[in-house]
């Protein structure tokens, strides 16, 4: 068997507020693993009872237009991720935290970035390219770089996979190659996958843009941003209203959606609002993913809300039902890991997936490694 395979790889996942540490062995298993809430980039303790680590995983959301493989870390890449860090400013300077944590307290073990953004590397032209003037493109290299694509890409070979051996019963994609997925949490993205491959996302160069979020705007009209600029609103302003007062706080004055529907049962109006808007913007995303596979397969559901929040599924996927997707409800109701959701006679599979960025993260390493 390949060494690469035997690996224990400590995967390192820094967040905008917390840290996750696992450690997964032969056939993933996680071994041990350590959950850190609010941690602000400073020492990092390993697990309880780790065992030995051959290898260190480590989650870096943005690798700009070069980084589009894992790589092994160095200070030239540290440097090169230093350098991105306007672009995912809230993510960025903890993966850099969690990199200098790792190499102080494991410094004979080789350690590997893995990128967000590198799954979507395949968009072709027609789907990575901004209609702006060309000199802006060149010299900024402007483009759509999606982001979350370790979870994209873990969730859509898992999904074709349970699809494929026929789980759930009476598939009739039977783990066809053209997959929506949908990952939903605090950060929500959407994306096309043909064959594996990434062919359309929903964010762009940077983790704002896209479908509604908990604090963050997603998509909007650009010629809006100009006009607050001009004597409204300071740049500085601006950008933090954007990044931590849009999306469902910003409609809802709350940014976790259990938080938005409790309210809405209680008659508040501006929480319903928001559950609105997040939805009505997620069945519009998803429909045009499907536009540019020409079809649709499979839809997953992924991340905390997608696992998780059994009303965003069904309310999204009865608004698509001109896609032949057909939504069993008990399924729907009881999901729990791993499930499809979807009726056994439905044209298209829907699933839910739990979000194994480690997963992909551990793979990555024993794929440079090995």
């Amino acid at each position: 068997m390949d060494v690469a395979v035997l690996m224990n790889v400590l995967v390192v996942n820094a967040g905008s507020s917390s840290l996750k540490l696992s450690v997964l062995g032969e056939g993933d298993e996680v071994l041990a693993q350590r959950h850190v809430e609010r941690w602000e980039g400073g020492d990092v303790e390993l697990p309880d009872d780790v065992p030995e680590i051959h290898a260190v995983g480590h989650r870096v959301v943005h690798g700009g237009p070069d980084l589009t493989e894992p790589v092994r870390l160095d200070d030239e890449i540290r440097a090169e991720i230093g350098r991105l860090t306007d672009l995912a400013p809230l993510h960025q300077p903890r993966a850099l935290a969690g990199i200098d944590a790792m190499m102080g307290l494991l410094p004979d073990v080789p350690q590997v970035a893995c990128f967000d953004t590198a799954f979507h590397a395949t968009l072709p032209p027609v789907a990575s390219t901004y209609p702006l003037p060309a000199e802006w493109r060149r010299r900024w290299r402007l483009r759509r770089y999606g982001f979350h694509g370790l979870s994209h890409a873990y969730a859509a070979r898992r999904a074709v996979a349970l699809a494929g051996g026929g789980s759930g019963g009476g598939s009739r994609a039977g783990g066809g190659s053209r997959v929506v997925t949908c990952h939903l949490g605090a950060g929500c993205s959407l994306a096309a996958v043909r064959d594996g491959r990434s062919v359309d996302t929903t964010m762009g160069f940077t983790p704002l843009g896209g479908l509604v979020m908990a604090t963050r705007s997603g998509d909007l009209d650009p010629g809006l941003l100009v006009w607050l600029l001009r004597d409204r609103l300071e740049l500085d302003d601006l950008d933090d209203g954007l990044e931590h007062g849009s999306g469902l706080s910003g409609v809802g004055g709350r940014a976790d959606l259990r938080d938005l529907r409790q309210a809405a049962s209680d008659g508040d109006g501006d929480a319903r609002l928001a559950i609105e808007v997040f939805v009505h913007r997620l069945r519009q995303g998803v429909a045009a993913m499907v536009a540019s596979l020409g079809g649709v397969d499979v839809v997953v559901f992924t991340g905390g809300i997608g696992e998780h929040d059994a009303d965003v599924r069904a309310d999204t996927l009865r608004g698509l039902g001109f896609l032949d997707v057909e939504l069993d409800d008990a399924r729907n109701a009881s999901v729990d890991g791993d499930g499809r959701v979807s009726a056994d006679q439905s044209t298209v599979d829907a699933w839910v997936v739990e979000a194994r960025e480690d997963v992909e993260i551990a793979h990555g390493v024993r794929r440079l490694l090995g």
